[in-house]
């Protein structure tokens, strides 16, 4: 044998020694070697084909070993004749059924055992086994084949993990005494609600964390530890509901997992009096965004930046799945079939596209943001919208819609988040606008793809004008043989006559206006009256007008930030030649307005 090196002693041919330290494993011994040296203080014998009968007595008398590692052998039983002050021994990834009170009654000092990945059952392990290690501390019994918490545990014990069993029953008493229980885990169990006992928990009462992950709950269990509790981990169960009064008593509690459940909706007040939370975790939960969850959202708006909630993100209705709760406008968060969520709506006079129903529940039907459009008189149509999410802005644009487009200038308005309504004024007497609404983010940027709708609306005939129409009774006074009608008719014709003379005139001036202008404007084969654009000064982006219709091309941000620009509404004149307005924008401006008054209110 040679010597043990620094000390006096002799280390075991099978192994290697250095310092305290001897190494026998990975060797494919069949028993532990003789002779290992009083002096060595940690014996490696993990990986080997070591089985019960291969433990020699001498090894039981070895005082100063404190710690054998003997994972991945071939042991059946719980060894006999290990080192009497042993404080740590490994034996996980072994083959381990049975443990009886005579093979832990020497070990008094024993603190950690480490029994995971065995074959060990409940009705394979002797009653009051485990209480034998007076000193036990930390009991590892992970991935075996136990159906319920093995009772007579040690009462000093500090750390218990019984994850990856096949345990279903938790009784009252099996926790009982337990005082010193600091952190207990049961996932990836069979336990449900009722398996476990209703005062089976309430004996812990220095229990900090606590984890039931992987199991068959559908609510939290009840009589919750609150003395100490600072972690809890429910995760990857079934719970639908959570009684109000759960969590009320844990005031310490930091940290709260609910991931991967069955909830839809939370009722309001389940998380008061848990004053110390920093973490809430709820991710992958089917939450159903409706009318329930209106203080959720007001909830979250208002919570101090030390608590973080994570994964409130909608999973129904449709329309707002993947949104997240905290963005959503509590004002559209409605129940079907609920009176009190039902707004009382005076019909409009007319309108002219789609009405909201009285009772918004998104679908997939249904926009983001809907658009309705009143007509309130001759000048004035007032507008009103609704958006699902909270937004930072509006943007509000109309021009008026008919054959020349003569002065039709895109008016654009920037309405704040909070306003959901606006009156269009001074428009003019039967002409049809269109009228476009778009959301903006915080820095007037917006999508018209996805976050615009518009809509045409039509004013009435003038007021004047329909007054100074004739009655009926006035029309039949006229006599056709009267001598000043017949009068009327011959000036008439005669001005119908030089009407036609000065339209051929003015056809003929339009006619060579268009070929003086050619130089400059553009030409794509419409007629000049029907089309006109404008462009920036590079000239890759465009206004485009027709009689029809006009479209607006988004501006590229990275070209308005390094360059001004110019954008020109251009229209023909009655001689041919073209005109335009200009609208001319500071440094950095995205927007111009057209000059219209800040007006709010429609008179009727």
């Amino acid at each position: 044998m040679a010597e043990l090196q620094g000390t006096n002693l002799i280390c075991p041919p099978e192994c290697r020694c250095d310092k305290s330290f001897v190494y026998c494993n990975d060797r494919a011994l069949t028993s532990v070697p003789s002779g290992v040296p009083e002096g060595a203080t940690v014996l490696y014998l993990q990986n080997n084909n070591i089985n019960n009968a291969g433990f020699p007595a001498d090894l039981k008398g070895v005082r100063s070993i404190h710690t054998v590692y003997l994972y991945g052998n071939k042991l059946e039983e719980f060894p006999v004749n290990l080192p009497m002050n042993m404080r740590e021994l490994h034996l996980q990834e072994n083959n381990i059924q049975t443990i009886s009170k005579e093979a832990l009654s020497h070990l008094q000092r024993l603190e950690k055992l480490h029994l995971d990945d065995n074959s060990i059952s409940t009705v394979g392990i002797e009653d009051g086994a485990f209480r034998e290690a007076t000193n036990l501390k930390l009991l590892f019994l992970s991935r075996n084949h136990l159906s319920s918490v093995p009772v007579g545990l040690p009462f000093g014990l500090q750390e218990l993990r019984l994850d990856e069993n096949r345990i279903s029953l938790v009784s009252e008493v099996v926790f009982k005494d337990l005082d010193f229980l600091e952190r207990l885990v049961l996932d990836g169990n069979l336990l449900t609600n009722k398996g476990i006992a209703k005062g089976a928990l309430e004996h812990l009462v220095k229990l900090t964390e606590f984890s039931m992950v992987r199991n068959s709950l559908t609510t939290p269990p009840p009589n919750l530890p609150g003395n100490y509790l600072v972690k809890l981990s429910l995760q990857e169960n079934q719970i639908s509901q959570i009684p109000i009064t759960a969590f009320s008593h844990l005031r310490r509690l930091q940290r709260l997992d609910l991931s991967n459940n069955q909830l839809r909706t939370l009722t309001q007040g389940v998380f008061d009096g848990m004053s110390e939370l920093k973490q809430i975790l709820l991710r992958n939960n089917p939450w159903h965004c409706d009318c329930n969850m209106k203080w959720v959202t007001r909830w979250l708006q208002s919570l101090p930046p030390s608590l973080n909630v994570r994964g409130l993100m909608c999973h129904g209705p449709e329309k707002v799945r993947g949104m997240a709760i905290r963005d959503l406008n509590i004002n559209l968060l409605l129940c079907p079939h609920s009176p009190t969520a039902v707004p009382q709506v005076t019909p409009p006079p007319a309108v002219v596209s789609t009405v909201i129903p009285t009772s918004f529940i998104p679908d997939a039907n249904t926009s983001h943001l809907q658009l309705t459009v009143q007509f309130v008189n001759d000048t004035c149509i007032k507008i009103s919208w609704l958006t699902i999410f909270s937004v930072a802005k509006y943007k509000v644009t109309w021009v008026k819609l008919g054959h020349a487009l003569r002065g039709g200038k895109v008016h654009e308005r920037i309405v704040s988040a909070d306003r959901e309504q606006l009156s269009l004024v001074n428009l003019e007497p039967k002409s049809t606008y269109r009228i476009c609404l778009a959301l903006l983010d915080a820095s007037n940027n917006f999508h018209p793809e996805d976050d615009t709708v518009c809509s045409e609306a039509a004013t009435k005939s003038s007021s004047l004008n329909t007054n100074m129409a004739s009655s009926p009774e006035q029309a039949t006074q006229h006599n056709p043989s009267s001598p000043l009608l017949l009068a009327g008719l011959i000036g008439g014709a005669v001005i119908v006559v030089l009407v036609g003379l000065l339209s051929v005139f003015c056809w003929h001036m339009h006619k060579k206006g268009k070929y003086n202008s050619n130089a400059w404007k553009y030409n794509r084969g419409r007629r000049k009256d029907d089309y006109c654009e404008a462009g920036t000064k590079k000239d890759n982006t465009i206004l485009e007008m027709t009689e029809t219709s006009f479209h607006i091309v988004s501006l590229n941000n990275e070209q308005m930030l390094k360059e001004d620009f110019r954008l020109q509404s251009i229209y023909p004149s009655p001689n041919g030649a073209i005109s335009y307005t200009d609208c001319h924008t500071g440094s950095n401006s995205r927007y111009c307005t057209s000059g219209v008054p800040d007006v709010e209110q429609c008179h009727t």
